[in-house]
């Protein structure tokens, strides 16, 4: 069953590609308008041209690590779509580092992009989002609910993401609902990194990644993160809110 968004309008940080970008793909097919960021000009007019969905398409691009582009990406997702029923805070950005290898700079865009910007977007987004009574939806990760090596500072800004959603959730209801989801293994740009790291190869490190980490024995496609999105920003999940949801294949099964 397709959800109908049809004219709900819809801002996707991190956008331009791997989840967001089936994100934003999965939300035009389901009738939406959508604001479309990306962390340059350049890459957020590509991906709105790839696209290919006309005037129900807007770019909103902008760095999202830093605060004065995260108000101006708010204000031209609004004017562009006429307001604002949903936020999906999807980009980040982390670093493989061992504790006594981070620099401050790693340190610094890593919190920047995963954790301060969530904050930021939904404070310049809320009066728009409380008007039309809608929601957002925040990225955390598996490495927000367990320790993993080198994934320390990426999991603390992580871990971040839950407790805004939570705190979120309760300061901005009634009216507005907010939750997370935790992916787990994804094939995007970042999970093919982790992989190199692993094995000589994407597709060793991809198999190794399989083998051990997830019940379902795979590596998810970005659309099986967006599904999920879609249904906690719809009238099905209406009763949903401050609640974690975890995408991981069964990686976390205790």
């Amino acid at each position: 069953m397709q959800i109908d968004f049809t004219d709900r309008r819809v801002l996707v940080t991190g956008g331009s590609r791997g989840i967001g970008r089936a994100i934003v793909e999965m939300f035009l097919e389901s009738g939406a308008r959508v604001a479309l960021n990306g962390s340059t000009d350049e890459s957020t007019a590509r991906a709105v041209a790839e696209v290919g969905a006309g005037d129900r398409v807007v770019a909103a691009p902008g760095s999202v690590a830093r605060v004065a582009d995260c108000r101006r990406i708010v204000e031209t997702a609004v004017a562009g779509l006429d307001g604002l029923d949903v936020l999906i805070n999807n980009a980040g950005w982390g670093d493989v580092t061992e504790l006594g290898t981070t620099t401050e700079e790693s340190w610094n865009r890593t919190l920047d992009t995963n954790l301060k910007a969530v904050y930021f977007m939904t404070q310049f987004a809320a009066p728009h989002l409380r008007e039309a009574k809608g929601s957002i939806v925040n990225f955390s990760s598996v490495f927000g609910l367990v320790g993993a090596p080198g994934s320390s500072v990426y999991g603390a800004a992580k871990a971040g993401v839950i407790n805004l959603t939570k705190a979120h959730a309760l300061e901005l209801a009634p009216d507005v609902r907010v939750n997370a989801v935790c992916p787990g293994g994804v094939d995007t740009d970042m999970l093919r990194e982790l992989a190199l790291t692993l094995a000589d190869s994407i597709e060793e490190g991809y198999a190794i990644l399989k083998e051990d980490a997830t019940a379902l024995k795979r590596i998810a496609d970005p659309r099986e993160l967006a599904g999920p999105v879609l249904y906690l920003c719809s009238d099905l999940a209406r009763f949903v809110t401050g609640s974690i949801h975890v995408v991981d294949g069964g990686e976390t099964i205790d």
